[in-house]
């Protein structure tokens, strides 16, 4: 199917052609019918799956049919997103896709002083993207009026709860009208998300493109068995292989990212980290220059990262362990998106096996194994550890893993040329 036979009306169209997008993935091609028909959609997706295109396309599409010679006046849709670096995200989906209507957006969040945000209201937007915090904060000195909302998008509902912002999504839901559109994504669905939005739709449409528990097809993953104090050394070590431009490398803790890239820039590796103790100046200098090249590898903590969406990574590195299983899932579909291939690799300790095998019992996948590298787990605390007995183990003594040998990799491409949108 074509962006052409979901009934889009030209402008947007042509700005999908701007952007080079012809074919719709998946949950655009089941979400922007449903949209349209304005009904209610819950939609179970991960990142990486075109999830913003998927709401952001009918939504100026609907807000041109019923709003086009109106006034900027009433915010007519609200996107309420966990972090602030996805808002920005959206913010720049919408300026993309909506580049030949008129339409305005703003975006607004925390960690920045908010002159700028509260000028740009009341120049009047048709569209607001929101994190939960600042949201409530200038609507309590007046600045946000909720009462002509007709959309509502909730993005993200799971990662809201894991940070704590659910009580805040309560209180803004609250002061929306009854009568509108709902919009739910979430890419896990915990009991108290599913309670949730049984609460806010009504009679909703669902769309499950890819089951939350799995993980992206066309990220090979390895695992790396290794001691906890030889972690620096493995990751300098798989890092000196040059065909690995960029990486995205996760840690557990904030300070733990910070002493990764002391580490690295140490051994002349340009890196820089991103978790919430940075201002948001820093972040999102940090993101550009990632974006952009100027550094080789970005060193985030999960909460920090959700959101990050960058084109064509190649490589996420998983230098802890995460405790949570499916936050495995969603750290390694940093890469591997929209048709693109990825790799994805695990750095783990002895005292992380058992939530290695979470992770394992959760994705039902057998991962292999590295073996052949300079710095393996000592055998001690592979006996006591107990292995598993099936796993799959990939010799790679002369080349680092997921490059340059073995099977898995030998005719991966990294062309994102899918000619779709996010």
């Amino acid at each position: 199917m074509k962006f052409n036979e979901l009934n889009l009306i030209a402008p947007i169209l042509q700005a999908l052609e701007t952007e080079g997008y012809s074919q719709p993935t998946p949950i655009q091609e089941q979400s922007i019918p449903i949209l349209l028909q304005r009904k209610d959609l819950l939609g179970c997706a991960q990142t990486g799956t075109g999830k913003t295109a998927a709401f952001a396309i009918p939504i100026l599409q609907i807000l041109h049919e019923e709003h086009a010679e109106r006034t900027h006046k009433n915010i007519k849709t609200l996107i309420l997103t966990p972090t602030r670096e996805l808002a920005i995200q959206i913010g720049e989906s919408f300026a993309a896709y909506g580049r030949n209507l008129r339409i305005r957006h703003t975006v607004i969040f925390g960690g920045v002083t908010q002159g700028s945000q509260v000028q740009a209201l009341q120049r009047g937007v048709d569209i607001l993207i929101a994190t939960p915090g600042r949201l409530l904060d200038l609507m309590n000195q007046g600045y946000i009026n909720l009462t002509n909302i007709s959309i509502f998008v909730l993005d993200e509902a799971d990662r809201m709860l894991d940070m704590g912002f659910i009580h805040d999504v309560k209180r803004v839901v609250a002061k929306l009208p009854l009568k509108r559109q709902t919009l739910f994504f979430s890419a896990t669905m915990p009991p108290e998300i599913q309670k949730l939005a049984n609460t806010i739709l009504v009679k909703p449409e669902m769309v499950a493109v890819t089951p939350p528990a799995t993980t992206a097809e066309l990220v090979n993953q390895s695992v790396y068995f290794v001691g906890q104090k030889d972690k620096r050394q493995l990751l300098q070590y798989v890092l000196q292989d040059k065909s690995i431009k960029t990486a995205l490398v996760f840690t557990r803790t904030k300070h733990g990212a910070d002493k990764v890239v002391k580490d690295l820039v140490k051994e002349g590796i340009t890196a820089e980290a991103i978790h919430g103790n940075k201002s948001q100046n820093a972040r999102q200098r940090a993101l550009s220059n990632f974006k952009e090249n100027k550094i080789r590898v970005l060193v985030a903590t999960d909460i920090a990262a959700r959101g990050i969406d960058v084109d064509l990574l190649s490589h996420v590195i998983n230098y802890e362990i995460p405790e949570v299983p499916e936050t495995y899932v969603h750290r390694i579909g940093r890469t591997g998106r929209a048709g693109a291939s990825g790799i994805a690799m695990s750095f783990c300790d002895a005292e992380e096996m058992q939530d290695w095998r979470n992770i394992l019992k959760l994705t039902g996948q057998k991962i292999p194994v590295v073996e052949g590298h300079p710095f393996p787990m000592p055998a001690a605390n592979q006996v006591v550890i107990n292995l598993p007995k099936n796993k799959e183990v990939v010799r790679r003594p002369n080349a680092v893993a997921g490059f340059n040998s073995g099977n898995n990799n030998k005719n991966r491409r990294f062309s994102g040329g899918s000619g779709r949108a996010r």
